[in-house]
């Protein structure tokens, strides 16, 4: 067992990561290995609690090939005696040839993904945990599902964390085949049937990684308070049984819970490169202005001050963004505000874009409207310029546009649900609250009546909609942080260890960062 004199020690296991903090070894700025939204969650929150004293690890996958692109311009010998640096660092790679030669995190194909799950799973069990020795082991998404599991046989307290409910299946045989003893913690698994004994299930009786890791995890969460609760209530049809099941039964024992993730510390209009001008809550007002005549002209829309500007931040997904809700509007919204020559841009993927695009050409829009691929740079000048986004999702496990756009002034417009619930307030100038305008029946007259609403308040005079929108930058620059989103996990952490993960005034023995000076 570790000193408990020491800081506990954290093992955040995670397929993705988008950056490590510099003093975590000497190349972690070179590790970035990036699908989705898993591997900003995972920088920050491993960059926050590293910053805050945390004894905190990560095992990743050695995507050597994605690796090799930001290591190109380092001398090749540095990046020979990355096997012999890492294990005296807080930086672990699972080695396998499965993701050795790979240029993404994700295979296009389900049986591939097994391989490079169980090929990680396997790496973190046999080799990782025993060397890093951990109090507590953080799991992400179904490519740990199985690590739950071990750290129950074990008797290790292990988080497991939900992104996206993706899951993919696979049996005991394959998982013993790829060289995890599963026959040692196979009670511990979630089964498609009802387990009776070991040699039943071994061969025909599928393993669901996602809910294995929700059923044998101490603790679980979600990234959002409220659509960890709308699963349970079953709101949502595209939610497994299983999965709703298993989080229902976390939920009633206690051991769930939903914390918001962040944005990136990149969103910040007073220090945002992408800026033709940057600015702050006090000099908003000029800032967005300039902005907002730099984004027209380089996109070609109607150079005018006063048009109100709306912004697409998401892919263009149908399925859980609702941008076919705003294609039922399309016409009538821009029609309506004509005269005070309104505009939409989109920056975002998605094969909804044709649709838009389909009608911009039929109406005759192009000076109204600018449909672009995505773009970080493009982007980051989008919410600059703009005045409201549009967000008229489906459901949201945590959603960060609708945090992002109000640091910037910019206000949603979206959907009362999941992530959004919890970050957005409908905005009421009488009583000086809330930031952003939400409609609660999904469909295209709930979002309608959502623009009219942002066009209502967009028509007030400057000196009232000025105060509200300063308002609103200072409280999101103060909620919407990392800080905010590890000192949640930190008191998860300390529930589910029942002691401090932070103590004072360490003996000097508990302070070195590699694992071998640790006393245990």
């Amino acid at each position: 067992m570790n000193n408990p004199a020491c800081n506990p020690r954290v093992l955040i296991v995670t397929p993705e990561v988008t950056y490590l903090p510099d003093r975590m070894g000497g190349l972690a700025s070179f590790y970035t290995a990036k699908a989705g939204g898993l591997a900003d969650v995972s920088a920050a929150l491993i960059s926050a609690l590293f910053e805050q004293g945390a004894d905190v690890h990560v095992a990743m996958p050695d995507y050597r090939a994605l690796f090799s692109d930001k290591l190109a311009p380092v001398l090749k010998k540095e990046t020979n005696r990355i096997q012999r640096k890492m294990p005296d660092d807080r930086i672990h790679l699972a080695e396998d040839r499965a993701f050795y030669y790979i240029n993404r995190v994700y295979s296009f194909y389900g049986d591939e993904n097994v391989k490079l799950s169980l090929a990680f799973q396997r790496e973190v069990i046999n080799n990782i945990v025993p060397r890093v020795q951990p109090d507590l082991i953080h799991c992400n998404d179904w490519m740990t599902g199985l690590i739950p599991a071990m750290a129950r046989k074990l008797g290790i307290p292990c988080l497991f964390t939900i992104h996206n409910v993706h899951t993919v299946k696979t049996t005991l045989a394959e998982i013993e085949d790829r060289g995890i003893d599963a026959a040692d913690f196979w009670q511990h698994i979630y089964y498609e049937n009802m387990a009776t004994g070991y040699e039943q299930t071994r061969d025909s009786n599928p393993v669901d990684l996602l809910t294995s890791g929700i059923f044998a995890a101490h603790f679980t969460n979600v990234v959002s308070p409220t659509f960890l609760q709308e699963i349970v209530d079953g709101r949502h049809d595209f939610m497994k049984d299983c999965v709703r099941q298993e989080l229902a039964n976390k939920v009633r024992a206690e051991c769930a819970a939903g914390i918001l993730n962040a944005p990136d510390p990149s969103f910040n209009p007073a220090r945002d490169k992408d800026l033709a001008r940057k600015f702050g809550p006090k000099n908003f007002v000029a800032g967005k202005k300039e902005n907002k005549r730099y984004l027209q002209k380089k996109l070609g829309l109607i150079q005018d001050d006063r048009a109100p500007i709306f912004f697409w931040p998401s892919r263009l997904d149908p399925i859980q963004k609702g941008c076919q809700l705003l294609a039922d509007i399309f016409y009538n919204v821009i029609s309506k505000y004509w005269n005070r020559n309104l505009q939409i841009v989109f920056v975002a993927n998605g094969d909804y874009q044709m649709t838009f695009r389909d009608i911009v050409n039929y109406h005759k829009f192009q000076k109204r409207v600018a449909i672009y691929d995505f773009s970080n740079e493009l982007e980051h000048l989008a919410y600059a310029a703009a005045d409201f986004i549009l967000m008229p999702s489906r459901f949201e496990p945590c959603g960060l546009p609708q945090m992002i756009a109000p640091l910037y002034g910019t206000l949603p417009v979206a959907h009362d649900t999941g992530g959004i619930h919890d970050t957005i307030t409908h905005l009421d100038v009488s009583k000086n609250t809330g930031n952003g305008f939400l409609f609660e029946t999904y469909n295209a007259d709930g979002l309608f009546w959502a623009v009219e609403q942002a066009m209502a308040f967009y028509d007030l005079p400057q000196k009232i909609k000025a105060k509200q929108i300063e308002r609103i930058m200072k409280e999101s620059l103060l909620t919407f942080t990392h800080a905010n989103t590890a000192r949640q996990y930190i008191k998860l952490y300390e529930k589910m260890l029942q002691r401090p993960l932070i103590a004072e005034n360490l003996p000097d023995a508990c302070s070195a960062d590699p694992v071998q000076k640790r006393p245990s």
